[in-house]
């Protein structure tokens, strides 16, 4: 398997104070939403107890993540897979089992990497990285496949971020965005409302200044194709229907 050139292989620093103090505050905000997981419950990921208060939640999840992974398999050759914002790790967990396939998980936030390294670092193929891609600490290296789930929110700007990722594409790779809200030109306005009183009702008001709502036309300058559209009408009252788009963007053709 390819080796990471940069010399983030292993989880590095936290960051400068900055970062260190979002770090603090997301992983307040999770704690509060009960979002930490033991690692027994990390093992199975993204199944959850049905008991579980984000039951329905996962069940969104495991079925976006099952069709990631026939996606991927379908591509039929050796992958180099970098998911932009793994958390815990679970997700490039399941990716790790992909013939084949190499996996970098990268966040900023070090407490869940931690438990990431700790759950899934005896698998050979995948790999976890503390750092901020925007700093340009794998601008040497190249992926055929960078995934973005339920993690594109937390940058201000989505055009910014396509075109950064672009640069470390291989000929023919993608970026896969799902998991997260767009909205149109009409909502966005109250969607960014809602999202101010959830947090200050959680008590943390200040995570407002780091979660981002993005236009769906953000994305109509890319090579973008749809392959999944959110549930509307009677389809919403059925359990496990997406509200989310899965988008993908394809090399270099805007």
């Amino acid at each position: 398997m390819h080796q990471l050139n940069t010399t983030y292989k292993d989880i590095a620093s936290t960051g400068n104070t900055d970062t260190r103090q979002l770090q603090h505050l997301y992983i307040a905000v999770r704690n509060k939403e009960n979002r930490l997981y033991t690692d027994e419950e990390l093992l199975m990921l993204p199944e959850v107890n049905s008991r579980h208060v984000h039951w329905q939640e996962w069940q969104i999840r495991q079925r976006s993540c099952n069709r990631m992974l026939r996606h991927l398999k379908n591509m039929n050759k050796p992958l180099r897979i970098l998911e932009i914002g793994c958390g815990n790790g679970w997700l490039s967990n399941r990716l790790s089992e992909i013939k084949q396939a190499d996996i970098t998980g990268l966040d900023i936030n070090v407490t869940e990497l931690y438990q990431a390294r700790n759950v899934f670092g005896h698998k050979t193929n995948l790999h976890f990285l503390q750092g901020d891609i925007r700093d340009g600490m794998l601008d040497k290296e190249k992926f055929d496949v960078v995934i973005f789930a339920a993690s594109i929110q937390y940058f201000s700007s989505v055009p910014a971020i396509i075109c950064k990722i672009g640069q470390l594409l291989n000929l023919d790779g993608e970026i896969h965005i799902m998991d997260s809200m767009f909205y149109s030109e009409l909502n966005v306005h109250n969607a960014k409302s809602r999202s101010d009183r959830y947090f200050n009702e959680l008590g943390f008001p200040e995570m407002s200044d780091h979660y981002f709502h993005h236009v769906f036309s953000e994305l109509q300058k890319f090579n973008c194709k749809i392959l999944s559209r959110p549930a509307t009408g009677l389809k919403k009252m059925f359990a496990g229907k997406t509200p989310f788009y899965w988008v993908v963007i394809k090399t270099g053709n805007k």
